[in-house]
């Protein structure tokens, strides 16, 4: 689905992505771990086409998409859900879900029922602006959005942050669920380590720009990953 080869990329005369390369499949978790500022973020902005890479290759179920802008990569099936979850304050929990429709053909503009299965709280709040809804409730809007798209490869940016444990359940559940689909990749970026370890196939861990650590999540070195991102 995703193949990210020996990515560079800079802000200005910083490097903060150094030859990065993983591979995510359909119906697995990728798991990206690292401390802050380590360029997690910036990986999945590559990944998204909201950040320019300046060396290496982006594959997309079989398509090179590195020059690709970020608003057709959204066409062809990526969905992003980023850190700060980036809802619309003043319209309603519908309303923002319906953004969703931008990438699809008039025939599928509807809300899958899923997104109410995951998150029933969404259901219950149609009509309610999403700047009134709590953090968690902000979040489950954010990836139920991103789930309007049919999206074949869903990349999450810290979901977890800030969120209270009942949600954190929740989306738990909701990315285990999407997962035995199988026909949709994601792409996780967390910090919270017991959540990423319980979600995770496969796994990298990134220091300083660069993956210092990867494999199968079935032959992780726990102890060993622990020492990597630990602050």
């Amino acid at each position: 689905m995703l193949n990210v080869d020996k990515i560079d990329l800079h802000y200005g005369a910083a490097q903060a992505l150094r030859g990065v390369s993983l591979t995510a499949k359909p119906g697995r978790v990728m798991t990206v771990l690292g401390r802050n500022g380590v360029g997690k973020t910036t990986l999945l902005r590559a990944i998204a086409g909201r950040n320019a890479v300046s060396a290496g290759t982006i594959r997309f179920k079989g398509q090179d998409v590195t020059r690709t802008r970020s608003e057709a990569r959204a066409r062809s099936g990526i969905a992003m859900v980023p850190q700060g979850r980036e809802i619309f304050p003043l319209l309603s929990v519908k309303e923002n879900l319906e953004t969703g429709y931008a990438r699809l053909p008039r025939r599928d503009r509807s809300i899958p029922d899923d997104v109410f299965e995951l998150f029933p709280v969404l259901k219950d709040m149609l009509g309610r602006r999403g700047g009134d809804l709590s953090g968690g409730q902000q979040q489950q809007l954010a990836i139920g959005r991103a789930l309007v798209m049919r999206p074949d490869l869903l990349v999450l940016d810290e979901p977890t942050e800030g969120i209270q444990p009942s949600i954190i359940k929740d989306i738990g559940r909701a990315i285990t669920y999407l997962r035995a689909k199988g026909d949709m990749a994601i792409v996780l970026v967390e910090q919270y380590f017991e959540f990423a370890r319980d979600l995770a196939d496969d796994y990298v861990v990134m220091d300083r720009g660069e993956i210092t650590l990867a494999g199968a999540a079935a032959d992780m070195d726990e102890d060993e990953v622990l020492r990597r991102i630990a602050v």
